[in-house]
């Protein structure tokens, strides 16, 4: 099916707000649904991404809004994973639109292993339920190497926690886990009005480019056990922080002032210290 063949399908179907209410589809606050209607949001949103070749992976699509931009800005296959089955019905007919361009899954992005999914090169694309969004990174972020970009809706606080630079309040466990791994960036803001229902906060769209490999040799897992610890109690010394698992010799080793604070370590301490401790520590990582 021809690309124009595609847009000429999609436009002959019925706005996404009558959609939505012809069959009852109201946004559901237990699964961090708000919905974006405003194609051309969503297509500013798609074209920030870069070039759709290879699998363009769609996390939570709710009626199809940014589903329809990534279609309409060509992607070339779009695996959309959506747990709520009452979607299933509302992206009916732009599934029939886009033929075999558009693969739905009814699956949980929690336990779906995306990154075995569809054709390299991979991306995701995808407005995230706010309540799992981190759990979500932080899953993709140990199979990084699985995707040449993330670009991702996020709610503001937790988008400047992601691309946050040592020394600042925003920096902590999410900052230091993605840096390890990748480059991050706001690209832009989205007003809360421009969501059904809007919420509270303004949201943020981040692009994230992994990186072939981890800056700094240490495993995931104990660089999220290290930054927990730390950041747990970000207002103290890291040798109070990190006083349970035997931070002044860590501390010494990895050459750290013990009288810094978390905010205080960039990503090659925070590497080193995991690296020290899982060399050390006898609970398996």
């Amino acid at each position: 099916m021809k690309d124009g063949d595609i847009a000429a399908r999609i436009d002959a179907l019925p706005p996404l707000r009558q959609l939505v209410e012809s069959m009852d589809m109201r946004a559901r606050k237990s699964l961090g649904q708000n919905f974006l209607f405003d194609l051309n949001l969503t297509r500013k949103i798609v074209r920030s991404a870069g070039p759709l070749t290879g699998t363009t992976i769609e996390i939570g699509p709710g009626p199809g809004g940014l589903t329809r931009a990534l279609l309409l800005e060509g992607a070339a296959h779009v695996i959309a994973i959506e747990k709520d089955r009452r979607a299933n019905a509302v992206l009916s007919s732009l599934s029939m639109a886009a033929g075999e361009r558009l693969t739905l899954i009814e699956d949980d992005a929690l336990t779906s292993p995306i990154w075995d999914i569809g054709t390299s090169p991979r991306r995701i694309i995808a407005n995230l339920p706010y309540n799992i969004a981190t759990p979500l990174l932080i899953q993709w972020l140990s199979q990084a190497n699985c995707f040449d970009s993330m670009t991702l809706m996020f709610q503001r606080e937790v988008a400047e926690r992601i691309t946050a630079q040592p020394g600042t309040d925003a920096y902590g466990r999410l900052s230091v886990l993605t840096k390890w791994r990748a480059d991050a960036e706001i690209l832009f803001d989205v007003p809360a009005s421009a969501f059904v229902p809007p919420p509270k906060i303004i949201s943020s769209v981040v692009q994230i480019v992994p990186q072939a490999q981890p800056r700094y040799p240490c495993s995931q897992k104990a660089l999220e056990f290290i930054t927990r610890t730390a950041f747990g109690q970000r207002r103290k010394m890291l040798r109070s922080s990190l006083k349970k698992i035997n931070g002044d010799q860590l501390l010494r080793e990895a050459g750290i002032a013990p009288e810094l604070r978390p905010q205080d370590i960039d990503i090659e301490g925070f590497c080193k210290l995991a690296h020290l401790y899982e060399s050390t520590a006898k609970t398996a990582f």
